[in-house]
């Protein structure tokens, strides 16, 4: 059993499932997965989204849920703008000059600058958090450069 509350998922109805970074994780009781726009979500009192323009996340935010948005660019905007006013939840960012491992095609529309795949970033704010980083790394395809990059960083 785990101590801390479930890390909420919010994955566009359209995402490419193959292509998903997240993908396998479905089954961990720690993850409540919902589809958007379809799924209502549960109150998010409590919770803090994972944002690139907001406060960093810290230890202190330990008893916190996570609140995660999985999606393209073009999609994870329009899911956050939609869910601004009727939801209550906090925004936090990782710490800066962490790189994604996963392969990205530019979009010119989309500032991707500092954005990580969606298990990265739940990796990342995991070990912030001091939870259990145990199998979520296990079924992301670029698994081995994305930790050997954290290693570069220590």
């Amino acid at each position: 059993m785990f101590e801390f509350p479930h890390t909420v998922i919010l994955r566009h109805r359209k995402e490419n499932l193959k292509k998903c970074s997240l993908r396998g994780l479905e089954s961990r009781e720690d993850l409540l997965f919902f589809s958007y726009p379809q799924d209502e979500l549960p109150p998010l009192s409590g919770y803090v989204l994972l944002a690139l323009d907001a406060p960093p996340l810290t230890k202190e935010d330990k008893n916190l849920g996570i609140f995660l948005i999985d999606g393209t660019w073009r999609y994870a905007k329009t899911m956050f703008e939609s869910l601004k006013k009727p939801h209550l939840f906090e925004t936090r960012s990782l710490p800066a000059g962490f790189q994604t491992a996963y392969p990205r095609r530019q979009d010119e529309n989309v500032d991707e600058k500092g954005g990580l795949a969606s298990v990265e970033a739940l990796f990342l704010a995991y070990q912030i958090l001091g939870r259990n980083t145990d199998g979520l790394l296990d079924h992301y395809h670029w698994k081995t450069p994305f930790l050997a990059s954290l290693k570069k960083k220590e």
